[in-house]
């Protein structure tokens, strides 16, 4: 039985609920392994064998090959799980945050200090804000309809 979910219709908004959950059980998984050290290091060491490990989809790896992680979270990956690998790499959450906006560190501070991104033209998909999709630098990459 399929929800009503309106928030889907939320730009630049992915609402981890249980189908997101679902989905990405092993990316998440996955990236939880990263808190281990000896995990980082092997992961490090050949990034694909160590993917090929985890029961995740062939677009699931090549999101985190990519380092794409709007792409990752568009295929299930949960924000704070998702960090580790950006803890991996030796990034900041806002480094990643900024990263997933098309900004730099200090453009996505500066916007978080200032009140975040304004609601005109965000309100639902298909308008013409700043949070829309084909104004994001990986909006399109990889998305899968």
């Amino acid at each position: 039985m399929s929800l009503n979910k309106p928030y889907l219709d939320v730009p630049g908004t992915i609402i981890f609920d249980a189908e997101q959950s679902r989905k990405g059980y092993w990316l998440n998984q996955f990236c939880m392994s990263l808190m281990k050290a000896a995990n980082r290091e092997r992961f490090k060491a050949d990034e694909r064998a160590y993917l090929d490990e985890w029961a995740m989809t062939e677009e699931q790896k090549q999101a985190v090959l990519a380092r794409d992680l709007n792409w990752c979270m568009r295929t299930g990956g949960n924000i704070y799980f998702l960090a580790k690998i950006g803890a991996t790499d030796g990034k900041s959450f806002q480094q990643m945050a900024g990263s997933m906006t098309g900004m730099t560190e200090e453009e996505y501070r500066n916007m978080m200090i200032h009140g975040g991104r304004s609601v005109e033209g965000n309100r639902v998909v298909g308008e013409d804000g700043d949070a829309q999709a084909h104004r994001q630098p990986q909006g399109a990459a990889g998305k899968k309809a």
